[in-house]
């Protein structure tokens, strides 16, 4: 029976469409729970992050294992133990469930076949990344998802925005909504999930949360952070907000950018706005973080210029394409092609080109004599093998020599935000004083488990995970 506060009752709404909303609705649909998804965005734009992302989960091979590995790549950044514990056993379920609903999964073999992280305790764990058919990308998981939903009857309501929860003598039990016949208030028996993404496509959340001045988004331009802003104006407390991914990007003049894959050849370095050069270029970037100074450090965080030679330009395509590497909003959705062999973007100035160093130091606005002597003493590193200053590797010591000479500036590509509502092992949000708010729950990108390292597919694992966790225990709460 329907309360008389709402205009429509279901036992538990989803907020969101991604990797974690699915997961929690076919969650509690399993468990015979009445579900709703809303979602904000149209059919050919929603999805999320999942959607444009590689679409890939780790292998858990280990829950024991896993634990530890996951408290390591933590560190200091403590999560409680409730949530480690669900983390490394639900994770180690995430392939037999999609196998039950369906899904053909199966290891990607050219991608994350092993723990980026190796040298971390408990990273035996992992025992690869598994994808829809084996393949990185191009919708897979999304469309997969989005078809067991529908296969099952369970109503998704496009074009949907939730615009504030609900609250009934202290619980969450609905959420007002505003969509294509107008608004609404729709009741939660069980209660409402919130896996609404993250919010790198916010630029005040970015300020407030993150430490970038200037960057371009690799994911879903629709993380605004939707769900961030419900739960706080109910009292969630937050957790981890500073922690991300930003990898090496390219400004294409739009909201979203385009990965700098750099995987042609070692002929570069890495130039700062004062025409310096300022780290090991060829350090490798793990899901957000590099190894430098001693300890794992958030990068880039800040834009600066690649310079590069002719050997280097003609030595394939600076940004990969779609059928190497299927991943990002502007790739995938808006299918933005970069030459194969750079020469559109060197015509275009995209990439800037000079006979000279100190042509080219002016053409991008740096100190010609400092330019100069940083490439100088860059080539001398190369000529005797060893990086002195930043102790590059000497396997990849390529020198800059062979003009013309190139310049790209790089920005921070940011993938996702990590930080969201405080949760515990059942998915709950959590208030200030650590009490749950009964009804709320969180998962997926909108309140990701990582405080600070993560691994290759943790993010779509961490996702499937908790969405099911959250599903079904908003479905016991009607049962009960």
């Amino acid at each position: 029976m329907k309360h008389s506060e709402f205009d429509e009752e279901f036992d538990v709404i989803v907020i969101g469409v991604g990797a974690a909303g699915a997961a929690a609705a076919l969650s509690a649909h399993e468990r015979g729970a009445s579900v709703l998804v809303v979602e904000k965005c149209p059919p050919k734009c929603a999805g999320g992050n999942t959607r444009v992302s590689g679409s890939g989960w780790f292998i858990n091979s280990s829950p024991e294992r896993a634990a530890v590995f996951l408290r390591a790549l933590n560190g200091s950044r403590t999560v409680a133990e409730d949530v480690v514990q669900t983390w490394a056993s639900e994770t180690a379920k995430n392939s037999d469930w999609l196998a039950d609903l369906g899904a053909t999964a199966r290891p990607t073999g050219a991608y994350h076949t092993e723990a980026e992280f190796s040298e971390v305790d408990g990273a035996d764990c992992y025992a690869g990344m598994n994808t829809i058919n084996g393949e990185m990308g191009q919708f897979l998981l999304y469309e997969f998802l989005v078809g067991a939903l529908a296969e099952r009857g369970i109503e998704i309501r496009f074009e949907t925005r939730a615009q504030e929860l609900t609250v009934v003598d202290g619980t969450v039990r609905g959420v007002r909504v505003e969509g294509p016949t107008g608004e609404a208030t729709l009741g939660a028996r069980g209660g409402v999930v919130l896996a609404t993404g993250g919010f790198a496509a916010n630029p005040e959340m970015v300020q407030d949360y993150l430490p970038l001045d200037e960057y371009v988004l690799w994911g879903s331009p629709h993380s605004t952070g939707d769900g961030h802003r419900m739960a706080q104006r109910v009292g969630a407390d937050m957790w981890h907000m500073g922690n991300m991914m930003t990898i090496t990007g390219i400004d294409v003049g739009d909201t979203t950018g385009l990965f700098l894959a750099l995987w042609a050849g070692h002929d570069y370095m890495f130039i700062a706005p004062d025409g310096r050069r300022f780290t090991d270029e060829t350090k490798g970037n793990r899901h957000g973080h590099v190894q430098r100074n001693g300890a794992e450090e958030l990068f880039p965080l800040r834009p600066f210029h690649i310079v590069f030679d002719e050997k280097l330009r003609a030595a394939g395509p600076l940004s990969p394409t779609s059928a190497v590497l299927p991943v990002g909003w502007k790739l995938l959705m808006e299918n933005f092609v970069w030459s194969t062999d750079n020469s559109v973007e060197v015509a275009n100035g995209q990439i800037r080109r000079a006979d000279t160093l100190r042509e080219l130091a002016a053409a991008i606005g740096v100190d010609p004599d400092t330019l100069e002597r940083s490439v100088h003493d860059y080539n001398a590193a190369c000529d005797v093998g060893r990086d002195d200053h930043f102790g590059r590797d000497p396997e990849t010591l390529a020198p800059v020599s062979e003009g013309p000479f190139y310049s790209l500036r790089v920005v921070p590509l940011l993938g996702w935000s990590d930080g969201g509502p405080r949760r515990d092992g059942h998915s709950r949000v959590l208030d200030t004083r650590g009490e749950v708010i009964e009804g709320l729950y969180a998962a997926g990108e909108a309140s990701a488990t990582y405080s600070w390292t993560k691994d290759g597919g943790f993010h779509i694992a961490d996702a499937l995970a908790f969405g099911r966790v959250s599903g079904a225990h908003a479905a016991s709460r009607v049962a009960s």
